[in-house]
């Protein structure tokens, strides 16, 4: 997906795409600068809820039953980087009002949507093994990438003298 949308714009690569790239880059430097340059909200949102231990996701854990999106890569697919603003719907505080059959239904429409990779790439999310499927791809990697402390926050700039 990394050619040229019908417009002639470069079209920016899927997140399972940027996951694969941190994946194979060879080292913690490289998988940084990988981050970095396809830095975005949507990323940092959805690489929030893959490595937060505080984000409760209220799915159910494990495999999805889901049909897979056999169409081609870039057509006829919802991107993730469009869908993450509505990953709260998926998480603990995020839609109270939904039952959990409803949220699991608009969870499997979500995937079904997507291409298969992308999918593949939200389960994993989803069950907070990115880092099982991706190697290198740690928390604390993308805590560095995004400069976040422990509490997955971007650090403050404090002034080194008191005010």
């Amino acid at each position: 997906m990394s050619a040229l949308s019908e417009s002639g714009r470069a079209v920016p690569p899927m997140m399972h795409e940027i996951a694969t790239k941190v994946n194979n880059a060879k080292d913690k430097p490289r998988k940084l600068k990988v981050l970095q340059e396809h830095d975005s909200v949507a990323l940092r949102q959805v690489l929030k809820g893959a490595f937060d231990p505080k984000i409760e996701w209220l799915l159910p854990p494990g495999d999805v039953p889901y049909t897979a999106n056999d169409a081609p890569v870039g057509t006829e697919h919802t991107l993730l980087s469009q869908e993450a603003k509505r990953l709260y719907l998926f998480t603990k505080g995020g839609d109270n009002t939904l039952s959990s059959t409803k949220r699991e239904v608009i969870f499997i429409q979500m995937l079904e949507g997507l291409c298969a990779e992308e999918a593949q790439f939200l389960v994993s999310v989803v069950n907070q093994r990115v880092n099982n499927e991706y190697k290198g791809f740690t928390a604390n990697l993308v805590k560095d990438a995004f400069n976040w402390d422990d509490d997955f926050m971007q650090k403050e700039d404090r002034p080194s003298f008191q005010v």
